[in-house]
């Protein structure tokens, strides 16, 4: 089998992946049962957040959970409907309107399953946590301010969450106003006392029972979701044109990026919860890409992994596919017989899971240490989070990786360094005619400059050593520097030997010039008495020839 294949076979379904089955099945099936009832009220209200309505919330639940629990690189990911996909999603459907919800579907899954294809499930591995963390605490956020116009029963048109938060407050009236707070009050009690109960309490599906129960009993005045379906629609092919195509490929990027970098997160923190095996990163791509375009085409949204469900699988004695798999035929079998039911459910008590699930995507214990562990920490922490609320959540992560970025070169510019030292062995006259600076750490683009400046203002020297061999980095600008350095000496009557260039820096010291620089082949060193002792033998035959 060559190469090629190995790498296609590595990113399809095996029966490996069901290995441990025999010895886990029960656990997996009870497993996928209470996550199953913890995803039926999330999917409900993501899907009526997101303005594609609760059917579509629940399709992509089923649909997409399958399709990803068969591709996909984690034994026990959950995937469906996701707070941070929402956040997306509302304000791109409020624009192009519910009818590009599938051609979105279809663009970004293509570019998920495209991702894995090429291997870059790895870089998710390059985001730093403050980025994480901010990003997650700005989704939180807009999800709260997201339900305000559900919970209070007002209106709000603008496509800023904060904004239309506002706007659904002021136009909000009574009775409609009070009856909603008080379903919203009753789910966030229960669900906050279920908590102390059992952490594997079902208290958002309890909460929901009994504010629909209030509503039904005192007939009041409040939105509900509605009538759905009483099976799944018919997958449909969505019509495209080279128009809309180009309209919608800003929004799907968005939606692909979103996704590929919240499953890898989630499958990774799944990967560490417990014994469950490793995950192939690029087999989680595809199939989360293959999920979005299965849930796409049967009226779904884009599919993510969720952090939370597969915590709560993982929690629950989750150990392969077949708890996601078993999640997903609850669900469906929900549709099927009980859609009645789950059409007198009020919006606002969907309003309510989601506010406690907002608040409960922050960690204090977690930001407060992001806050106390360094000014640069903090400052991308707090940046990324800003931007996520009140500009877009791609554009917070691109530039929380920049912030990142230069506070990590400034800090490595930091660790390198240029020190001058004295000559090995015994004094000899004439030694202070010689120089020997050894440059250490890493000379990149981010310290070269400094590096330039310090050995270059030397003065009073016949002969400088550069020692190399405690360089860590070398990058095109470092060695670039390092020529410079050495025909500015050469040029100024300077002899310039180089001791111990590393092994793995040799080859573009050559190409950018350093070797060549040289005054001769043989002021090259690998030892520094060798080069100390050459150095003393230039200034002894200028001292003769001077006499």
């Amino acid at each position: 089998m060559s190469a090629a294949q190995r790498g296609v076979r590595s990113l399809l379904p095996s029966l490996d992946d069901y290995r441990q089955l025999p010895r886990t099945w029960k656990g997996d099936i009870l497993a996928g049962v209470t996550v199953g009832i913890v995803a039926l009220p999330l999917a409900l209200a993501f899907g009526v957040s997101s303005g594609a309505g609760a059917e579509s919330g629940l399709v992509t639940a089923i649909i997409a959970g399958i399709v990803a629990a068969v591709f996909g690189g984690s034994n026990v990911q959950i995937s469906g409907p996701t707070g941070a996909m929402v956040v997306i999603l509302a304000p791109t459907l409020a624009v192009h309107g519910t009818t590009s919800l599938a051609l979105i579907c279809l663009l970004a899954g293509i570019m998920v399953v495209a991702a894995g294809a090429l291997r870059l499930g790895r870089t998710v591995s390059y985001i730093p946590w403050p980025v994480i963390e901010g990003f997650t605490l700005g989704i939180a956020v807009i999800i709260f301010l997201q339900q305000v116009p559900t919970a209070t029963g007002g209106h709000g048109d603008s496509t800023n969450a904060a904004v239309a938060a506002v706007q659904a407050t002021l136009s909000a009236t009574w009775p409609q106003l009070g009856w909603s707070l008080l379903l919203v009050a009753i789910v966030v009690v229960v669900m906050l006392v279920s908590l102390k109960i059992h952490p594997r309490f079902p208290g958002s599906l309890v909460a929901i029972v009994i504010a629909a129960i209030i509503a039904a009993a005192f007939n009041l005045p409040v939105d509900t979701i509605g009538e759905l379906p009483t099976g799944l629609p018919a997958p449909t092919i969505p019509s495209f044109d080279l128009a809309s195509i180009t309209a919608l490929l800003g929004p799907a990027a968005a939606v692909a990026a979103l996704a590929a970098i919240e499953s890898l997160l989630s499958a990774r923190v799944a990967a560490t919860m417990s014994d469950t095996g490793p995950f192939d990163a690029d087999r989680e791509l595809v199939g989360q890409g293959l999920a979005s375009i299965a849930s796409g085409l049967f009226g779904g949204m884009p599919a993510t992994g969720a952090i939370a469900r597969t915590a709560v699988a993982v929690r629950a004695g989750a150990r392969t596919r077949v708890t996601a798999m078993t999640h997903a035929l609850l669900l469906l079998v929900i549709v099927l017989i009980g859609s009645a039911v789950v059409a007198h459910i009020p919006l606002a008590a969907l309003a309510g899971v989601l506010m406690v699930t907002a608040v409960r995507m922050v960690a204090p214990h977690t930001v407060r240490v992001i806050l106390r562990t360094s000014r640069a920490d903090a400052v991308i922490f707090c940046l990324t989070a800003i931007i996520t609320v009140s500009v877009d959540l791609i554009y917070a992560v691109l530039i929380g990786l920049v912030v990142a970025g230069f506070f990590a070169l400034r800090q490595l510019a930091r660790t390198s360094g240029v020190f001058r030292e004295a000559l090995p062995g015994e004094p000899q006259p004439g030694d202070d005619r010689i120089a020997v600076f050894r440059l250490e750490g890493a000379l990149f683009f981010g310290a070269a400059e400094r590096t330039l400046e310090e050995v270059s203002s030397l003065r009073g020297v016949e002969v400088v050593i550069l020692r190399m061999s405690q360089l860590q980095l070398l990058d095109a600008t470092g060695a670039q520097v390092v020529t410079e350095i050495i025909t500015a000496l050469e040029r100024r009557g300077i002899t310039v030997l180089v001791k111990g260039i590393r092994e793995d820096h040799r080859a573009l010291a050559e190409r950018v010039g350093v070797i060549s620089s040289l005054r001769h082949q043989n002021h090259l060193f690998d030892d520094l008495e060798l080069a100390a002792a050459h150095a003393r033998s230039h200034i002894a035959r200028g001292e003769a020839s001077a006499r």
